[in-house]
């Protein structure tokens, strides 16, 4: 078993719901994202998405999108994250990381050496947001014989046929997409998010987690009476930004985390 999948297993007897949490990679510096995840894992979050930047975010908003072209700017390269992610791990062994990245920089990299090169590093699984499972085989294939989750997405449009593939294909957990379009923060949740959640999990056992548009403990604590986990992404990105040169960045994004975590529960 995973150690995602371990994890969701021990909030579950907990009755207590996941908080993922999604920083970019290099922004704002390579240095500053190991000492993040740090603090993210310190205030509750039970995984962390670890972005690599690409240059064409079809699926993020505005605000990740910057992130990742200020990371690009930086210098950061896929070696670069993986060197990141090298050090997190030492920090926080037991912490659940999902790189989250698009097909092309690894099928550039090269799906096999890519995929050893995660593994290694400490990564636990991947989203790889614009991979649907009709194009996936070989790279879940690649990914199983390495030890590492995939995690596809759903969305309020999708097909119950697609559901069921993907319930069918996703290891780790199915990220639920709240609503269609790109990532950013809203002001609500959609009504129509828990049946599409409940929908979900008739057809799997396996934990369904929420993201897009969640930033605030009222969110968290709505979606989380009804799915297994929330993922807040763009709000945090642009804490990190806006205290990007305050000394107290790190209290600042704990104190942040530590409240939406409160909600979870």
């Amino acid at each position: 078993m995973s150690r995602l999948s371990e994890h969701f297993n021990t909030l579950r007897a907990r009755n207590e719901k996941a908080l993922v949490c999604f920083v970019t990679a290099g922004d704002p510096s390579a240095e500053a994202t190991v000492a993040l995840v740090e603090t993210l894992a310190k205030a509750g979050a039970d995984c962390v998405e670890l972005g690599i930047p690409f240059s064409d975010p079809l699926a993020d908003g505005p605000s990740i999108q910057a992130s990742s072209q200020r990371a690009l700017e930086n210098g950061m390269t896929v070696p670069k994250v993986m060197e990141i992610l090298r050090q997190i791990r030492e920090r926080v062994p037991d912490l659940p990381i999902i790189p989250m990245t698009y097909y092309n920089p690894i099928r550039h990299y090269g799906l096999a050496q890519y995929a050893h090169l995660a593994k290694e590093a400490g990564a636990d699984g991947h989203i790889v947001t614009d991979l649907t499972p009709e194009e996936a085989e070989e790279w879940k294939q690649i990914s199983t014989q390495e030890g590492l989750d995939t995690i596809f997405l759903l969305a309020p449009t999708s097909t119950q046929e697609r559901i069921e593939i993907v319930t069918a294909l996703s290891t780790g957990f199915v990220y639920c997409v709240s609503r269609t379009g790109v990532t950013g923060v809203r002001d609500d949740v959609p009504t129509e998010l828990k049946d599409v959640v409940s929908n979900i999990k008739a057809q799997t056992d396996k934990p369904v987690c929420v993201g897009f548009g969640i930033s605030r403990p009222e969110h968290v604590e709505r979606i989380a009476a009804f799915a297994d986990g929330v993922v807040v992404g763009t709000s945090l990105v642009n804490l990190i930004h806006k205290e990007r040169d305050n000394p107290e960045l790190l209290e600042i994004v704990y104190q942040y985390v530590a409240s939406l975590k409160a909600a979870t529960k």
